[in-house]
């Protein structure tokens, strides 16, 4: 936001419902992806802006998407980091490995007996990670860290600190509702092709890299459906790259808006 608002952008960054510091929905275990997609149109109706950039991370990416497929008229670009573009939310479902996260996560045993702090501390140092974190049969994903692990370089006590507290207010239901329990939540549109500049932006050690057929997918998949598409991959980037890699990261976003506003 600080790279941004340095440049002359307006940058908002909303919490998504049951996020931060944003109350619950009122049904949390009917959210959904919808309810991002309502939401942000209705953000930009409220504060009168007829166009932006979106620009999203992680599950994030696929409503940005989304959004330009069915409102094009109010995004210049969209910038996603770490998630690819699949109209179909479902196809992504056969990328994953048996017992990974994503799909161990659509239940709740990993999080009742850990409190937030260790919970957001636990899923940092495995997201600092190049393997991917996947659990056997009668394991869960938090038993993949040892207590004695330490926080990534790039990721403080101080921010552990700010992470774990919002959590602890905001609970997991939400969180574990979008986007683990909604990945099948599928928008069936008739035109799925992203008209808009975008821009990918990875890291060359994310774990999802490992995927299988996720990465042949990325450099040759994703331009069926987006003519416009730039690729960029940080090579030494994990999968919060933007909190490892800033820099690089807001130079590559700033680089993209420049030529597209």
């Amino acid at each position: 936001m600080i790279a941004l608002a340095k440049t002359g952008f307006r940058a908002i960054v909303p919490d998504h419902r049951g996020y931060g510091l944003s109350d619950p929905p009122p049904q949390p275990d009917k959210a959904s992806f919808a309810d991002i997609l309502t939401d942000l149109l209705n953000l930009l109706d409220a504060l009168q802006i007829a166009k932006v950039f979106l620009v999203a991370k992680d599950f994030g990416a696929w409503p940005a998407y989304l959004f330009a497929v069915l409102h094009p008229e109010r995004v210049l670009g969209v910038v996603t980091i770490g998630s690819p573009y699949m109209p179909k939310r479902s196809t992504f479902l056969k990328y994953l490995p048996e017992g990974v996260y994503i799909s161990r996560w659509r239940a709740e045993a990993d999080f009742r007996h850990l409190d937030a702090k260790t919970i957001v501390r636990n899923i940092y140092i495995l997201s600092s990670r190049s393997e991917i974190p996947k659990a056997a049969e009668n394991q869960e994903i938090m038993d993949l860290v040892d207590s004695s692990t330490p926080l990534p370089p790039w990721f403080t006590e101080e921010d552990l600190a700010t992470y774990g507290a919002l959590y602890e207010k905001s609970g997991f239901q939400t969180a574990l509702q979008v986007p683990y329990r909604s990945l099948g939540e599928d928008f069936n549109t008739t035109d799925p092709i992203v008209k808009v500049p975008v821009l990918l932006i990875r890291g060359g050690k994310d774990y999802s890299c490992k995927f299988p057929g996720m990465v042949d997918y990325i450099n040759s998949g994703m331009k069926e459906f987006i003519p416009d598409l730039e690729i960029e991959f940080l090579l030494e980037g994990t999968h919060f790259v933007q909190e490892q890699l800033p820099d690089e990261v807001n130079k590559l976003i700033l680089t993209f808006l420049a030529k597209n506003v």
